[in-house]
């Protein structure tokens, strides 16, 4: 029995923004393997990508979150809620380690008098930068206010739940906080025919990443495949699989069909082949509605379909062929 695989490559990427959002598509793959490569790439995405959030914080004058801070227009709860949306991003020079046993990141954040406090006024850090520095965190309301906040920022992948960050970051006097380190919003993707010659019942994957900026759609996608490939090949020990791709078919394997190419004659409807209206009733009425629908039909096939004759199958038979097939 053939242990031969055939695999897909990436045919395109779009890039609706480079920083945060792309649809990568990919193609071709065998029947089914689609949403098996779909699903997993959505799952590992949203779950399992590294990344950096506020661990646990602690203001001046605060002892714990009911506290008001004086001053201070939000309550410490609000301002806790706040910090949890602040992003950062591993700076170039620091993510060479990788985030697995770093240590955690302490910052410093303080402003005087009144207006906003935001996520710009956190200080400088070498290994940290914040993404979204107008992130609103708290508001002064008069010139003598002023607050003073230390973060500890942590790394890790997926959520962290308040009872995991208190027993991982216990710090003296420190609120702890839940952490999604994830930097991947949302993930959808969408399944597709696409073929290879004659055959054209092979799957396209279009996988729409969206980040919060923190990381490239691109570098989260990969990392996401590097995470599923590690864990597939710790699971199949000393089996291998031969590995082709259909470009690297023979044309015995082929069978006469054509290389690659993603055709658009399939999709066309049958209300724009410019059929009779019997054969287009004919065939719309039968569930056929677009080329794709009739092209692995046999003669006899066809003409088993209700009210579908022989003059019907002529004419579909010369469109077919007039476009190519």
């Amino acid at each position: 029995m053939s242990q031969a695989i055939y695999t897909p490559a990436i045919s395109k990427i779009e890039e609706h923004d480079p920083d945060k959002k792309a649809t990568f598509v990919i193609e071709p793959l065998l029947t089914g393997y689609g949403m098996t490569l779909g699903n997993s790439f959505r799952r590992v995405l949203l779950s399992s990508i590294s990344g950096a959030a506020i661990v646990a914080f602690k203001v001046e004058g605060a002892t714990h979150e009911f506290t008001t801070i004086p001053g201070v227009k939000e309550d410490l709860v609000q301002v806790m809620l706040n910090l949890k949306g602040i992003r950062f991003q591993i700076e170039p020079g620091a993510e060479e380690a990788g985030v697995d046993g770093r240590q955690p990141v302490r910052l410093e954040l303080g402003k005087k008098g009144a207006g906003a406090v935001t996520a710009a006024d956190i200080k400088p850090s070498g290994e940290l930068k914040v993404v979204n520095p107008e992130h609103h965190i708290a508001t002064l309301d008069a010139a003598s206010s002023k607050i003073a906040i230390e973060l500890v920022v942590g790394f890790g992948r997926g959520y962290l739940s308040i009872e995991e960050s208190e027993a991982a970051y216990e710090q003296n006097d420190f609120i702890s906080l839940d952490a999604l380190f994830s930097p991947v919003l949302r993930v959808r993707y969408k399944l597709e025919n696409t073929r290879v010659g004659r055959m054209t019942d092979l799957d396209k994957l279009s996988l729409t990443v969206e980040t919060d900026g923190t990381i490239s759609p691109k570098a989260a996608f990969e990392e996401a495949a590097a995470i599923l490939k590690e864990h597939y090949a710790t699971l199949s020990g000393a089996t291998t699989v031969e590995v082709q791709s259909f470009q690297q078919m023979d044309e015995n394997e082929l069978a006469g069909q054509n290389a690659i190419e993603i055709d658009n004659r399939l999709n066309l409807y049958i209300e724009d082949l410019h059929l009779s209206a019997r054969t287009t009733n004919a065939l719309t009425n039968n569930g056929l509605h677009a080329v794709r629908d009739v092209i692995n039909l046999s003669d006899a096939e066809l003409k088993e379909l209700k009210g579908f004759g022989d003059i019907a199958l002529k004419e579909i038979k010369d469109k077919l062929k007039e476009l190519g097939f």
